[in-house]
């Protein structure tokens, strides 16, 4: 199972940003992703958080496409966030202070219009969550054999980062990923993940990235074809340790019960 490329989204909705490199910590998510997200309206989140926040609380390209028209770049070292819109830098703030979120937070709220619920604001995830849709989905990981296979269906090319993955594998028939539920997968450097549960798909991966369209039926051709809407799954990080671009992961053998006899 080969990583051919890593992926983080430091704010939910908006642009990724490719990787060379994990390294995740046991129990941990992978660091900067989904760091951030853009409130639609009030929604009483006040930085305490009991369960897992609904995502149509923020902005999300499932409701919001014109999301995908924005080119971002967050710069982790400044806290920097940078909105281009058709080539044009259109605002610029540091997420870290009240002054540089309300500058992002008025760009939104101009920007979507009457998609907005109420007022725009930045939200940061507190220590140990995250804005994900799954509270247990640490880490994402795309099968990209089967999103060739549902190009094959569509007659069209699908874009990987549609589905907003952390890693994307080479190695795998189509779907095989769901076999590995249960399971551990390890890496060179020692990073072992445990599978946790299959990723069920919304309307976000019908919107055509280059150009905030919907143009495909993604969960309906899947739900049609295979008899579900999942495609990917989420693993919780067991070990800490590095992934690479290019290094592969291997499926542990699970552990034999041992037997004693009287």
């Amino acid at each position: 199972m080969r990583v051919t490329s890593l992926y983080r989204y430091p704010i939910k909705g908006l642009s990724p940003e490719r990787l060379d490199r994990l390294t995740l910590s046991p129990g941990e998510y992978v660091p900067g992703d989904r760091l951030y997200a853009i409130e639609n309206g009030p929604s009483g989140y006040d930085g305490d958080w009991p369960d897992q926040p609904a995502k149509i609380r923020f902005l999300m390209l499932m409701r919001q496409e014109r999301l995908a028209e924005l080119d971002t770049r967050w710069d982790e070292a400044s806290g920097i966030l940078t909105i281009r819109h058709r080539g044009e830098t259109t605002a610029s703030g540091d997420l870290r202070t009240p002054e540089g979120r309300a500058v992002i937070a008025r760009f939104f709220e101009a920007f979507m219009g009457e998609e907005m619920r109420g007022p725009a604001r930045i939200l940061e995830a507190p220590s140990g969550r995250r804005f994900t849709d799954a509270r247990d989905g640490h880490v994402s990981i795309i099968n990209l054999a089967s999103v060739r296979a549902l190009e094959e269906k569509l007659g069209v090319r699908v874009d990987p980062l549609r589905f907003r993955g952390n890693i994307h594998l080479e190695g795998l028939a189509p779907f095989a990923e769901f076999d590995l539920l249960g399971r551990v997968l390890a890496g060179p450097d020692g990073l072992r993940l445990k599978v946790q549960r299959r990723i069920q798909r919304c309307a976000a991966t019908n919107v055509d990235l280059a150009t905030g369209h919907r143009d495909l039926q993604i969960p309906r051709t899947i739900t049609e074809t295979y008899g579900h809407a999942d495609c990917g799954v989420y693993a919780r990080v067991l070990t800490g340790g590095a992934i690479r671009v290019g290094e592969s992961f291997r499926e542990e053998e699970p552990r034999q019960a041992s037997l004693s006899f009287a």
